[in-house]
């Protein structure tokens, strides 16, 4: 019996292609950007325990306000200043929802992370792209004049920058925010990796929200936490588009275990930045490859046929992320920073491809 058709979905996905950022086992994964260290074993005991405490049978609290608290007082704001999501990407979806849609404008900064404009596209919004310069640096004064003319909705600057790994300054942030009413978010995702915040603006400017995350520092990429911090009015905005009960029981009691105890992760960003300024110097000593210093934990380098030796590599068991094809990052590959042993395994088969051995 011949089944029935299906209606067809929306116009605006005709030919999108579903995000897929080729998270391949492997023996040595070092892909996404992921803390190689776990949460520690007294932590992880005192997550047991809270979790226990769950009542499964009913639904989490709808903004996760315990969770909400802890963020806010350790940031010297109200609650009504944080939003907590299902991870980040919940946010970077609720800022499209918010502030584009048809009619509506997005100005994005590429390369930068790709669901920026992926979620306008989704929402109808229309982008405007500002290229980096040939060195990856933002071009300030495009950027600038371009936020001037009135007509830019909403702007993503990540800082650090991914892929890159490069810094937005405050003084360029701050250039920005004068230029219009714009709502411009700092995707801070990466900000423990370099120790830089324009968490002080805050203070100053109702037109900035800063995005930040439990996956990377924190070690929590399975768990899917962010947080948003800003000024009221916009926190509402993004309360309106919300999924209700986003945010689960299990991940807020989770979340509010592992922020009470943050200070103890120091040691794994420590060790990271350490590992990071080896994986550069090693991917440098071989030789015949370009490597852009990095204030993030991954780096980001190019050479000759790379989408060969992302191929090679993973033959040898080692995942890093493949951006040859990408506008923009051609023949470039971003390597997350592992534990030591991954990070030895990734650049001794690195220079053994490189080296035709």
């Amino acid at each position: 019996m011949p089944k029935h058709q299906v209606r067809a979905s929306a116009p605006n996905l005709a030919g999108v292609v579903p995000y897929d950022p080729k998270y391949i086992p492997a023996e040595v994964m070092i892909s996404a950007n992921e803390n190689p260290d776990d949460v520690d074993q007294e932590v992880r005991r005192e997550i047991e325990h809270e979790i226990r405490k769950v009542h499964l049978t009913r639904y989490p609290d709808p903004l996760a306000n315990g969770l909400r608290d802890l963020i806010a007082e350790a940031n010297g704001l109200d609650r009504d200043n944080v939003i907590v999501g299902n991870g980040g990407d919940e946010l970077l979806f609720n800022i499209a929802l918010a502030y584009g849609g048809p009619g509506r404008t997005m100005l994005n900064i590429p390369p930068t992370f790709s669901v920026y404009a992926y979620n306008a596209m989704l929402t109808r919004t229309n982008v405007v792209d500002i290229p980096r310069l040939p060195d990856f640096s933002i071009d300030e004064d495009a950027v600038v004049q371009r936020v001037a003319q009135g007509d830019i909705d909403y702007l993503i600057i990540t800082s650090p920058n991914n892929p890159t790994g490069d810094l937005a300054s405050e003084e360029f942030v701050r250039r920005v925010l004068d230029a219009s009413d714009t709502l411009v978010m700092v995707d801070e995702a990466y900000f423990e990796f370099s120790r830089r915040t324009v968490r002080p603006l805050l203070n100053e400017y109702d037109n900035l929200v800063i995005l930040r995350t439990f996956s990377k520092a924190f070690s929590l990429a399975g768990v899917r936490l962010g947080y948003l911090l800003g000024s009221e009015g916009v926190v509402n905005e993004f309360k309106k588009v919300r999924q209700p009960y986003s945010v689960d029981a299990v991940s807020q009691a989770i979340g509010q275990v592992v922020y009470k105890n943050r200070a103890r992760f120091e040691k794994s960003v420590d060790r990271i930045i350490e590992e990071r300024g080896k994986l550069v110097e090693g991917i440098s000593a071989i030789g015949g490859i370009e490597v852009w210093p990095s204030d993030s934990n991954y780096v980001l380098i190019r050479l000759a046929d790379a989408g060969e030796v992302w191929q090679k590599l993973l033959d040898a068991g080692v995942l890093v992320r493949d951006f040859s094809k990408s506008q923009y990052l051609e023949n470039c590959l971003r390597i997350s920073v592992g534990s030591p042993e991954e990070n030895d395994k990734f650049l001794l088969e690195l220079g053994r491809i490189v080296k035709g051995n």
